[in-house]
């Protein structure tokens, strides 16, 4: 079986964020059927869609896993519900951990539960400066362009405050 180069985003606006990154992060670390190979550096962002709540810590993980995506999105949600019993509220709304599906290799798929490549993320700086990180150079299938280029097209247009966390702090 061939393993797959997967880029997902991951998110936390509630408790200790940068604290829910790690322990999602650990916890896919230990699946046997995924490798996280590196992670971005982690980014207080700005909430996007429903402003009125906290602000997340973001990051990206480049991950090797030998899951179809459809067995991918089903063990990220399990990741999910294991750190956050309560699950988000609403769509956009806080929660403990978010783990998004940003780009499968490049693959082009759309079902009624998974879009990949992302669907948003060519317009989310909080998910391409994490990216771009680990994979500036990724080419998204649909757009055909690198990730870097993306950035650059909405860091002219859009005013997404993304800060870099001190990995310390």
């Amino acid at each position: 079986m061939d393993q797959h180069i997967v880029y997902l985003s991951i998110g936390s606006n509630i408790g200790d964020k940068k604290q829910n990154l790690e322990n999602a992060i650990t916890l896919l670390h230990k699946l046997n059927k995924i490798d996280v190979v590196c992670a971005s550096s982690f980014y207080k962002t700005q909430p996007q869609n429903y402003i009125d709540q906290d602000w997340f810590v973001n990051a990206a993980l480049k991950i090797k896993t030998l899951l179809e995506p459809q067995e991918l999105l089903a063990v990220l949600k399990t990741v999910e519900k294991d750190l956050d019993k309560e699950g988000k509220s609403f769509r956009f709304g806080p929660r403990v951990i978010d783990l998004d599906i940003i780009y499968y290799e490049d693959l082009i798929l759309k079902t009624k539960t998974l879009e990949i490549p992302h669907p948003r993320m060519h317009q989310r700086c909080f998910v391409l400066i994490p990216m771009c990180d680990i994979g500036a150079h990724t080419i998204h299938p649909v757009l055909k362009c690198r990730s870097d280029d993306l950035l650059k097209k909405i860091e002219k247009q859009e005013t997404q405050k993304v800060i870099l966390l001190d990995k310390e702090a």
